[in-house]
């Protein structure tokens, strides 16, 4: 097959720019063959001009939690409540059963939107870790085809043991990374210390929510990164949220940056979720935005990823795990424009780098001939229309790039646990 007269991001061909350039990308055997400069002649596909990237990324998901929102809604919208209502949940309706519908659900959406890789957090808080860990590895096996898929266990660091081995020994058996939530208490930075070193004796990488607010008196990732120097952590520590950054004053979230850039700390940030529920106040319009310091970061050679997050959960009422919607609200929210520069890359380049996916996010000769394509030719066109007539490539064949149809769910809503 070949993709003929293709606009390719600059970001994907190791130039610094905004510029696109037409190629034609030619496919055999479910690889990309040859990228060559377009000749100006059809292909079996001919873009016409429009934009072609690598198939989606997405590093931070919680596809156990997902489309739960018919029946646990958030009452009002803030962080706490949708803890409680995600609890409350869990306890009554997670069986094995129930959460497998949810995560394929989330999957077969995923991929039809062009994602080819996915990390989940998965609550492993027990019981639920004896039913959602054998569920994960079952779908993962299923999916393998479709979607590579990672897993990372969520459960606050506060309520771990001290001896972290068997915690370790259960997640890594089932293929998973060891994550956790990183909250202030006083023993927070021996409590990390645990955790970097243990991943560091079984050369594992961790992966931890942190300063999912904007209270600028909070700041673990300034923890992390001086534990992971401490302890010299050769593998990746990746932390998503950071939202505390952006209410911190300036010179004190530069002296944290640099900490970060001298761990080599990994970062992944989720606009869409944290927007959602940062700064919720009934009856006050939200001053600070959901984010972090993403230009900061970049300019100092940390590794940004942006992710989906949660979707249709108490978390955040909306998102479907469409990548090409994270990329364009990121884009308006975090001003990844004049100049794009490298950020295309941060939805599926960089965090298939972080996530040890060495063949994804590259429009290469050898890389999988999975990529997206759009009728837009300018950024302008894609961010302004919500591209329903994308062609999502797989292996090299075009795909039904259909989200399953909600009805599908409606079993969830009535039968019992």
């Amino acid at each position: 097959m070949i993709v003929a007269n293709a606009a390719i991001p600059e970001a994907f061909q190791e130039g610094p720019g905004d510029d696109l350039a037409l190629f034609d990308v030619s496919v055999e055997a479910g690889r990309v063959a040859l990228v060559e400069p377009a000749a100006g002649q059809g292909g079996d596909i001919d873009a016409r001009g429009g934009i072609l990237v690598p198939a989606f990324v997405d590093m931070h998901t919680h596809l156990d939690k997902g489309h739960i929102w018919p029946r646990q809604a958030n009452p009002d919208g803030t962080f706490m409540s949708a803890l409680q209502a995600t609890g409350e949940d869990r306890v009554a309706h997670w069986s094995a059963a129930d959460v497998r519908a949810r995560m394929e659900f989330g999957l077969a959406a995923a991929y039809a939107y062009g994602t080819a890789a996915i990390r989940t957090h998965i609550d492993s808080i027990p019981p639920q870790d004896d039913i959602s860990w054998p569920v994960f590895a079952e779908v993962r096996a299923a999916w393998a085809d479709r979607v590579t898929l990672q897993g990372v266990s969520l459960m606050n660091a506060a309520s771990m043991a001290e001896d972290l081995g068997p915690l370790f020994d259960k997640i890594t058996g089932f293929g998973g990374l060891v994550g956790a939530v990183l909250t202030p208490e006083a023993d927070i930075a021996e409590r990390i210390r645990r955790l970097l070193v243990t991943a560091e004796d079984r050369g594992l990488d961790l992966d931890f929510h942190v300063d999912e607010t904007l209270d600028p008196s909070v700041n673990v990732l300034e923890e992390v990164a001086r534990q992971a120097i401490a302890v010299g952590f050769s593998g990746t520590i990746t932390c998503g949220h950071c939202c505390s950054q952006m209410a911190r004053p300036e010179a004190d979230a530069a002296r944290t940056l640099d900490l970060v850039a001298e761990a080599g700390l990994a970062i992944v940030s989720l606009p869409l979720c944290n927007l959602y529920l940062q700064d919720r106040h009934a009856g006050r319009t939200p001053r600070i935005r959901g984010g972090t310091l993403v230009h900061e970061m970049a300019a100092r050679g940390i590794r940004v990823a942006i992710a989906s997050d949660n979707t249709r959960d108490p978390f955040y009422a909306y998102g479907d795990l469409d990548m090409v919607e994270v990329w364009r609200e990121a884009t308006r929210v975090l001003h990844l424009d004049h100049p794009v520069g490298l950020w295309p890359r941060a939805f599926s380049t960089t965090p298939a780098a972080i996530m040890g996916l060495a063949e994804h996010g590259r429009i290469a000769p050898g890389a999988p001939a999975d990529l997206v394509l759009f009728s837009a030719r300018h950024s302008t066109e894609l961010f302004s229309r919500p591209q329903i007539d994308r062609t999502v490539i797989r292996a090299g064949a075009v795909i039904d790039a259909s989200p399953p149809d909600y009805c599908e769910l409606d079993a969830l809503w009535t039968s019992p646990r």
